[in-house]
C-alpha cells in the first residue's frame, strides 16, 4: 500500500469513527431526554385522566418499551446487515431513529386529539427502540472493521463515548429549557430537545451516505460467502455465543444504571442529597468516563483486550459496596470518590467491550450476532437494573442486597466473558495443530 492511499485509507475510516459516534451519541441522547420528559411532563400531557403518580408510572413504562423492542430490531438489522451490508443498514437506523425522535418532538397532547397521542407516543417508542437494535452493532462493526488492526480497540471505545456524550448534551439541552416559566416549558418547552436531535441526525447522515462499506463485508462477498439466513445461523451453530455475549454485558448495564439512574432516587430519599448534588456527582463521573473509555481502549490495542475485560468485571464486584458505603457518609469528596472507585472499572469493561464483542462472531454473522447478544444484554443488564435495585431496597431496607445483586451479576458476567474469544484467537488455536504437524 502506498502512503498516499494509506493517508486516503486512514481519512475514511475517521470519517467512518465520526459518524458511528454520533449514531451513538444521538442512541444516547434520545434515550436521557424521553426518559427525563417522561417523568416531568408526559403523565400531565399524555396520561391526563390517570391520578398524577399513576400517570407517571404508566408514561415511564413507554420509556421501557424500546427495550422490549430493541432486540426485535437486533434480529432484524443484523439479518440484513449481514446479508446487504452495514452501510445500508446503519442509514436506515439512522434515519428511523431520527425521525420518531423528532416526531416526539411535535406530538399534539392528549387534550388536542384524545386517546391518539399515548397511541403514537408509544408507536414512536417502539419505532425507536426497534431501529436502536440495529444501529449500536452496525456502528461498533463498521468503524472496528474499517480500522487498521493496530487501532481497532481505540476506535471501538469512541463509539462507545456516545453513552457519555449523550448525558452531556441532554442534561445541558434540559438545563437550559428548565429554565423557562412552568406553563411554557408544558407549552413548548420540552418539545425543543426532540427536535434539535434533528441536527445531530442530519449531520450523521451527511457523513453516513458518503462512506464506503466496511472491508471486512466486502471481502466475504467477494468470497461468495454472504449467508442466507444469518439469524437461522447464528440460532443454529452459535446460540452459545449469543448467551454468553449477553451475560457478559450484564455487569456493565448494572453498574451504569444503578450508578447514574438508581442513585438519583437513592440519594434523596436515603441520604437526604438533593437532586443537583446527586446530579452533578453522575455528571462528574460521566466526564472521567469520557476520558477513561478510549484510554482502555486504546490500552487494549497494546494488552490482552479480555484481560481489561474481565479486570473491569472484578472491580464491578468489588466496588459497589465501597460505592454505597461512601455515599451513606454525606460528604460530597468521599461521595465523588465513591463514584470514582466504581465508574474506573466500568470505563476499563466498557471501554473495550466494543472492538471485543464485535470480534467474536464469524464476519458473515457478527452483525446478526452481536445485535441479539447485545440488545439481550441490554433488556437484562440495563432495563431491569433500577427497578431490581428499587425492589431490593423496598424488601430490605438496607443497600446492602442491592451491592450484593450487582456482585452477583458481575460473578455471571465474569464467567460468561472467560468463554468468550475473538475470533482471531481462535482462527489462531485453530491453526496451531496444524502448523505444529508440518
Amino acid at each position: 500500500m502506498s502512503a498516499a492511499t494509506h493517508r486516503s485509507s486512514a481519512a475514511h475510516a475517521r470519517k467512518v469513527l465520526i459518524s458511528s459516534l454520533i449514531g451513538s451519541t444521538v442512541e444516547w441522547y434520545e434515550f436521557f431526554i424521553y426518559g427525563t420528559a417522561a417523568s416531568l411532563v408526559f403523565n400531565e400531557l399524555f396520561f391526563p385522566d390517570f391520578d398524577p403518580l399513576v400517570g407517571t408510572l404508566i408514561a415511564l413504562s413507554t420509556f421501557a418499551i424500546a427495550f422490549v423492542a430493541r432486540p426485535i430490531g437486533g434480529v432484524v438489522f443484523g439479518h440484513f446487515g449481514d446479508r446487504l451490508g452495514r452501510k445500508s443498514m446503519l442509514v436506515l437506523t439512522l434515519t428511523m431513529m431520527g425521525t420518531a425522535t423528532f416526531a416526539i418532538g411535535l406530538l399534539p397532547p392528549y387534550s388536542a386529539i384524545g386517546v391518539a397521542a399515548p397511541l403514537l407516543l408509544v408507536l414512536a417508542r417502539l419505532i425507536q427502540g426497534f431501529s436502536l437494535g440495529g444501529e449500536y452493532s452496525g456502528a461498533v462493526l463498521m468503524s472496528v472493521e474499517h480500522a487498521d488492526r493496530r487501532r481497532r480497540g481505540f476506535f471501538g471505545a469512541v463509539v462507545n463515548t456516545g453513552a457519555g456524550w449523550g448525558l452531556l448534551l441532554a442534561n445541558l439541552v434540559f438545563l437550559i429549557v428548565t429554565q423557562l416559566p412552568d406553563e411554557q416549558f408544558v407549552a413548548w418547552g420540552w418539545r425543543v430537545p426532540f427536535l434539535l436531535s434533528a441536527v445531530l441526525v442530519a449531520i450523521g447522515l451527511f457523513i453516513r451516505v458518503r462512506l464506503a462499506e466496511s472491508p471486512d463485508f466486502e471481502a466475504v462477498k467477494k468470497t461468495g460467502a454472504v449467508r442466507k439466513v444469518p439469524v437461522a445461523e447464528v440460532l443454529r451453530r452459535h446460540p452459545k455465543l449469543v448467551a454468553l455475549m449477553c451475560l457478559a454485558y450484564l455487569s456493565a448495564g448494572a453498574t451504569f444504571y444503578v450508578g447514574t439512574v438508581f442513585s438519583l432516587t437513592y440519594g434523596e430519599s436515603q441520604i437526604g442529597a438533593s437532586d443537583s448534588l446527586m446530579l452533578g456527582l453522575v455528571l462528574g463521573v460521566n466526564v472521567l468516563t469520557i476520558i477513561a473509555i478510549p484510554f482502555f481502549g486504546w490500552l487494549s490495542d497494546r494488552v490482552s483486550r479480555k484481560h481489561i475485560f474481565l479486570a473491569g468485571v472484578l472491580g464491578m464486584i468489588v466496588t459497589p459496596y465501597l460505592w454505597f458505603g461512601l455515599l451513606e457518609t454525606g460528604n460530597v469528596a468521599l461521595m465523588m470518590l465513591g463514584f470514582l472507585v466504581m465508574f474506573v472499572p466500568y470505563a476499563a469493561n466498557y471501554g473495550v467491550m466494543a472492538t471485543f464483542f464485535a470480534q467474536v462472531f464469524p464476519v458473515g454473522v457478527s452483525y446478526t450476532g452481536m445485535s441479539i447478544g447485545y440488545t439481550l444484554g441490554t433488556v437484562l443488564g440495563s432495563g431491569l437494573a433500577p427497578i431490581i435495585a428499587t425492589y431490593l431496597l423496598d424488601a430490605t431496607g438496607s443497600w446492602l442486597a442491592i451491592a450484593a445483586y450487582m456482585s452477583l451479576v458481575g460473578v455471571l458476567s465474569f464467567v460468561a466473558a472467560l468463554f468468550l474469544r475473538e475470533r482471531q484467537e481462535v482462527d489462531q488455536q485453530a491453526t496451531a495443530p496444524a502448523a505444529a504437524s508440518t
